[in-house]
């Protein structure tokens, strides 16, 4: 699933946007499988979307949207597909680069033990009385299986060395898919996937170490009122313009995600929650200065505002209430007025 999928199906719209998935596989006579279901509900919960682009071209055309087409459809347009091909695809190659590898050091075993017979052989006859004649017959069969040897372990080496190659080409490819698979395409930053991973792992070395660990939730104010009013298109560049602005003040060990749909995640390790709040009003600030423009036409959209929430991590507190604690944070920061940061501290004491 997409991020803003994602956030739909955990909102109160859910219900709404699987009937429509159902609704509109019914009217175009498409069974409701698992993957038919997953591919329709990024349909019509991301109508602007290439894959709903791409439905509605099928469908124009008359084509029937049959179990094949439906697997083309995922491995193109859903990321968890795309990624699952793309390992299979590298693991593969892995597999065919392993065998040539195997081959050649079997090849270079056996030219080895002939080698070795070779020797063996010579040695008996240099035991026996020779005649110069066959000694020099002898010398030469024994200076033949070298230079044959030689050939073979030098074709060995190149082999083995256009392998690692490969091996490290593959390497560095199973690594980008990886960072594609952990990076959110609109904005850059971190996906929910990765945030949540993330936090794990700070949330384990900060409860092990005793070190401080702050979670921040942003999210973009009145952001539905802005995408309706001016499309999803002017929405996505405001998402990625504070994506932008928090991204400058998120070099490691910061962790910047965006979260889903409008909202963004940002872990501070090692950092009070004093220095936090600070950054985040920072940002807040920055967000709120700029006057922004329709790339399209240059028309004035006005300015935006973010509001956040910020928790501390408490002694061995799991993930969820870490994140909870952030999100009531948020909340009071959006029923205050908006455009301001909350800590999650004030919240509990307000309660």
């Amino acid at each position: 699933m997409t991020a803003e999928v994602e956030a739909i199906l955990r909102g109160p719209q859910a219900y709404r946007l699987a009937h429509n998935a159902l609704d509109l596989m019914d009217r175009h006579k498409v069974w409701p499988t698992p993957l038919n279901y997953e591919l329709w509900l990024h349909c019509v919960g991301d109508p602007n979307g290439l894959l709903a682009h791409e439905i509605e071209r099928l469908v124009s055309t008359g084509e029937p949207i049959t179990e094949a087409v439906s697997e083309d459809l995922a491995a193109a347009y859903l990321p968890k597909a795309k990624l699952n091909e793309q390992i299979r695809d590298a693991g593969d190659q892995l597999s065919r680069e392993l065998d040539t590898v195997a081959q050649a050091i079997g090849e270079a075993m056996r030219s080895s033990e002939a080698y070795g017979a070779t020797l063996a052989d010579a040695s008996k006859e240099l035991t026996q009385d020779q005649g110069a004649e066959n000694v020099r017959k002898l010398v030469e069969s024994l200076n033949e299986a070298t230079l044959r040897t030689q050939r073979e372990n030098q074709s060995l080496e190149q082999r083995l060395k256009d392998s690692t190659s490969e091996v490290n080409r593959l390497k560095e490819h199973l690594e980008q898919v990886r960072r594609d698979a952990t990076t959110d395409s609109l904005t850059n930053l971190a996906n929910r996937k990765a945030f949540d991973e993330e936090l794990e792992r700070s949330r384990g070395e900060a409860a092990k170490t005793g070190e401080p660990l702050c979670l921040a939730v942003l999210d973009i104010d009145h952001f539905k009122r802005f995408n309706d009013t001016w499309g999803h298109q002017t929405g996505d560049q405001v998402i990625r313009y504070v994506a932008s602005v928090m991204g400058r003040l998120a070099a490691p060990p910061r962790f910047a995600a965006r979260y889903g749909g409008e909202e963004f995640g940002m872990l501070f390790p090692n950092e009070s929650i004093s220095a936090v709040k600070a950054i985040l009003e920072e940002i807040r600030e920055e967000v709120a200065s700029r006057m922004l423009r329709r790339r399209s036409t240059n028309e004035e959209l006005g300015t935006i505002t973010i509001s956040a929430g910020l928790a501390q991590l408490r002694g061995d507190e799991t993930s969820a209430a870490l994140l909870d604690r952030a999100d009531a944070a948020l909340y009071a920061s959006k029923r205050s007025g908006r455009n301001r940061v909350t800590c999650a501290k004030a919240v509990d004491l307000a309660a």
